[in-house]
């Protein structure tokens, strides 16, 4: 009895789909606008987006001009951003508030194109240029709508790019110190302390830069040793200053006291040499 009633009722779910699908077929071959926007209107209520997109694209062209064209145009954007295009919803949010600019639906629109844009950054390993546009989208979403409830939200992913941001380039500094390119990695750090002052990689970096100045030193040609030398005591001081309490601070004494003993010895040949 049971499998018969779960047979039947399977048989009626196959039934519905059918038509379902019959009368969605018959509508995207229709002329008839008002029908096709009514039956985009009621998929997209129902979260079909899919079917709602697919007849929004057909009807938005043809409803310019008529009063259903503004609410029409921002579906269609929002249908695509419901099925993660996110490449096609920046289009088609930007284009509706470009198009409609004091629209009651502008700044949802705007902020919905800097989230799509927000939603193609890649992970930090990768090329950031997508990130660096996105996080101009928001902030000139913030600028614009500086009172705007969806703020709490654009400023949430403005932080979070930045801290991706932050990573690249701190990977990006971290690998002339991986290479061993001390140089290099002293010169990257600096620029990274500099451009990203609140970055939580900023107390690795200050540490990392005094190691690669200390090994910098260390490799250097006898007449360059002392100035590079006291160049680390000055990075040292600086690290220190800034982080009293640091996870590093042990490691940093003792570069900190091989240094000096290395500048003592400079000190002693140089004595003996005159």
């Amino acid at each position: 009895m049971k499998k018969g009633f779960l047979h039947t009722v399977a048989l009626i779910s196959l039934l519905l789909l059918a038509t379902g699908c019959s009368n969605f077929q018959k509508l995207l071959k229709s002329n008839d606008v008002d029908a096709k926007y009514k039956a985009a209107l009621e998929y997209y209520q129902k979260e079909d987006y899919y079917r709602a997109n697919q007849l929004l694209e057909q009807v938005v062209p043809l409803l310019t001009g008529s009063e259903t064209a503004e609410q029409a145009k921002f579906y269609l954007a929002n249908s695509y951003y419901q099925q993660e295009n996110y490449l096609l919803a920046d289009f088609h949010f930007k284009s509706f508030y470009q198009t409609y600019p004091r629209s009651p639906l502008a700044e949802e629109a705007m902020f919905m194109q800097a989230k799509s844009l927000y939603n193609q950054s890649p992970t930090h390993e990768q090329d950031q240029t997508s990130t660096l546009t996105a996080l101009e989208a928001l902030q000139e979403f913030a600028v614009r709508y500086p009172n705007s409830e969806l703020v709490d939200d654009a400023n949430k992913m403005i932080e979070e790019l930045n801290k991706k941001l932050d990573r690249k380039s701190f990977d990006s500094a971290k690998l002339y110190y991986q290479l061993r390119y001390w140089r290099s990695a002293v010169v990257a750090f600096t620029n990274f302390q500099r451009e990203h002052a609140s970055s939580p990689y900023s107390e690795e970096a200050a540490f990392l830069k005094l190691d690669a100045q200390y090994k910098f030193a260390q490799e250097s040609v006898p007449s360059k040793q002392e100035e590079r030398f006291s160049e680390a005591i000055d990075f040292y001081q600086s690290f220190i200053d800034q982080y009293p309490d640091s996870r590093y601070a042990r490691n940093a004494e003792q570069i900190y006291e091989q240094v000096v003993a290395q500048l003592e010895k400079i000190k002693k040949s140089n004595n003996a040499n005159t």
